[in-house]
Protein backbone atom coordinates (compact mmCIF):
# COMPACT_ATOMS: atom_id res chain seq x y z
CA UNK A 1 0.00 0.00 0.00
CA UNK A 2 1.32 3.42 -0.99
CA UNK A 3 -0.09 6.92 -0.38
CA UNK A 4 1.14 9.71 -2.61
CA UNK A 5 0.33 13.37 -3.15
CA UNK A 6 -1.18 14.34 -6.50
CA UNK A 7 0.06 17.76 -7.59
CA UNK A 8 -0.94 17.81 -11.25
CA UNK A 9 -3.90 16.66 -13.32
CA UNK A 10 -6.14 16.15 -10.28
CA UNK A 11 -9.19 15.88 -12.52
CA UNK A 12 -8.00 12.46 -13.69
CA UNK A 13 -9.61 11.26 -10.44
CA UNK A 14 -12.91 13.08 -11.05
CA UNK A 15 -15.00 9.91 -11.25
CA UNK A 16 -13.70 8.89 -7.82
CA UNK A 17 -14.17 12.41 -6.41
CA UNK A 18 -17.79 12.39 -7.58
CA UNK A 19 -18.50 9.31 -5.48
CA UNK A 20 -18.10 11.46 -2.37
CA UNK A 21 -19.41 14.75 -3.74
CA UNK A 22 -21.75 14.11 -6.64
CA UNK A 23 -22.03 17.67 -7.98
CA UNK A 24 -19.03 18.64 -10.09
CA UNK A 25 -19.25 22.39 -9.46
CA UNK A 26 -18.98 21.71 -5.72
CA UNK A 27 -15.78 19.71 -6.34
CA UNK A 28 -14.49 22.61 -8.45
CA UNK A 29 -14.65 24.85 -5.37
CA UNK A 30 -11.84 22.99 -3.59
CA UNK A 31 -10.00 20.69 -6.01
CA UNK A 32 -7.24 23.14 -6.91
CA UNK A 33 -6.82 24.85 -3.53
CA UNK A 34 -6.71 21.52 -1.71
CA UNK A 35 -3.98 18.92 -1.35
CA UNK A 36 -4.92 15.59 -2.93
CA UNK A 37 -3.71 12.17 -1.86
CA UNK A 38 -4.35 8.80 -3.45
CA UNK A 39 -3.94 5.44 -1.82
CA UNK A 40 -2.76 2.73 -4.20
CA UNK A 41 -2.72 -0.99 -3.47
CA UNK A 42 -2.32 -2.73 -6.81
CA UNK A 43 -4.05 0.28 -8.37
CA UNK A 44 -5.73 3.35 -6.88
CA UNK A 45 -8.31 2.37 -4.28
CA UNK A 46 -9.01 5.61 -2.40
CA UNK A 47 -8.47 9.38 -2.62
CA UNK A 48 -8.92 12.46 -0.49
CA UNK A 49 -8.57 16.23 -0.69
CA UNK A 50 -7.73 18.30 2.38
CA UNK A 51 -7.72 22.08 2.85
CA UNK A 52 -6.34 24.47 5.42
CA UNK A 53 -9.37 26.15 7.01
CA UNK A 54 -7.36 28.36 9.36
CA UNK A 55 -7.38 28.32 13.17
CA UNK A 56 -5.44 25.03 13.22
CA UNK A 57 -8.10 23.11 11.29
CA UNK A 58 -7.34 20.74 8.41
CA UNK A 59 -10.56 19.83 6.62
CA UNK A 60 -11.24 16.70 4.61
CA UNK A 61 -13.26 18.08 1.69
CA UNK A 62 -13.53 14.80 -0.16
CA UNK A 63 -12.65 11.19 0.61
CA UNK A 64 -13.81 8.28 -1.49
CA UNK A 65 -13.01 4.62 -1.96
CA UNK A 66 -13.90 2.65 -5.07
CA UNK A 67 -17.12 0.83 -4.07
CA UNK A 68 -15.82 -2.72 -4.44
CA UNK A 69 -12.92 -1.87 -2.11
CA UNK A 70 -14.98 -0.20 0.62
CA UNK A 71 -14.95 -1.71 4.12
CA UNK A 72 -11.41 -2.99 3.61
CA UNK A 73 -9.64 -0.33 5.70
CA UNK A 74 -8.46 1.95 2.88
CA UNK A 75 -10.43 5.03 3.99
CA UNK A 76 -9.31 4.61 7.60
CA UNK A 77 -5.70 4.12 6.47
CA UNK A 78 -5.87 7.38 4.52
CA UNK A 79 -7.31 9.26 7.52
CA UNK A 80 -4.65 7.79 9.83
CA UNK A 81 -2.00 8.88 7.30
CA UNK A 82 -3.37 12.44 7.36
CA UNK A 83 -3.40 12.51 11.17
CA UNK A 84 0.23 11.38 11.31
CA UNK A 85 1.42 13.64 8.46
CA UNK A 86 -0.19 16.80 9.83
CA UNK A 87 0.37 16.19 13.56
CA UNK A 88 2.00 19.29 15.00
CA UNK A 89 0.91 21.43 12.04
CA UNK A 90 -2.82 21.37 12.87
CA UNK A 91 -4.78 20.83 16.05
CA UNK A 92 -7.80 19.20 14.40
CA UNK A 93 -8.92 17.30 11.35
CA UNK A 94 -12.50 18.23 10.46
CA UNK A 95 -14.95 16.70 8.02
CA UNK A 96 -18.42 17.77 6.95
CA UNK A 97 -20.89 15.14 5.82
CA UNK A 98 -24.57 14.36 5.61
CA UNK A 99 -26.36 12.79 8.55
CA UNK A 100 -26.18 9.33 7.03
CA UNK A 101 -25.97 5.86 8.58
CA UNK A 102 -23.12 5.15 6.12
CA UNK A 103 -20.80 8.05 6.79
CA UNK A 104 -21.26 9.12 10.42
CA UNK A 105 -20.38 5.67 11.89
CA UNK A 106 -17.32 5.47 9.61
CA UNK A 107 -15.94 8.77 10.89
CA UNK A 108 -16.75 7.87 14.49
CA UNK A 109 -14.79 4.62 14.07
CA UNK A 110 -11.90 6.77 12.83
CA UNK A 111 -11.93 8.78 16.07
CA UNK A 112 -14.07 11.76 15.03
CA UNK A 113 -16.74 13.28 17.28
CA UNK A 114 -19.64 15.49 16.29
CA UNK A 115 -18.81 19.18 16.48
CA UNK A 116 -21.53 21.33 14.88
CA UNK A 117 -24.18 21.45 12.16
CA UNK A 118 -24.63 23.75 9.17
CA UNK A 119 -28.40 23.89 8.65
CA UNK A 120 -29.82 23.29 5.16
CA UNK A 121 -26.39 22.95 3.55
CA UNK A 122 -27.38 20.28 1.03
CA UNK A 123 -30.63 22.04 0.14
CA UNK A 124 -28.98 25.45 -0.28
CA UNK A 125 -25.83 24.38 -2.17
CA UNK A 126 -26.86 21.51 -4.45
CA UNK A 127 -29.03 21.72 -7.54
CA UNK A 128 -30.80 18.43 -6.78
CA UNK A 129 -31.72 16.42 -3.68
CA UNK A 130 -28.81 14.43 -2.26
CA UNK A 131 -30.07 11.05 -1.07
CA UNK A 132 -28.05 8.44 0.81
CA UNK A 133 -29.51 5.18 2.14
CA UNK A 134 -32.94 6.40 1.12
CA UNK A 135 -32.61 9.53 3.27
CA UNK A 136 -32.49 13.03 1.80
CA UNK A 137 -29.54 14.89 3.26
CA UNK A 138 -30.44 18.36 4.53
CA UNK A 139 -27.90 19.55 7.12
CA UNK A 140 -24.11 19.26 7.01
CA UNK A 141 -22.80 17.53 10.14
CA UNK A 142 -19.25 18.46 11.10
CA UNK A 143 -17.07 16.02 12.98
CA UNK A 144 -13.60 16.67 14.37
CA UNK A 145 -10.63 14.63 15.52
CA UNK A 146 -7.71 15.98 17.53
CA UNK A 147 -4.29 15.32 16.07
Amino acid sequence: MEIKEVKHNKKQYLSLLLLADEQEDMVERYIERGTMYVLADDGVKCECIVTDEGNGILEIKNIATIPEFQRKGYGKALIDFLAAKYKGQYALIQVGTGDSPLTIPFYEKCGFVRSHIMKNFFVDHYDHPIVECGIQLIDMVYLQRKI
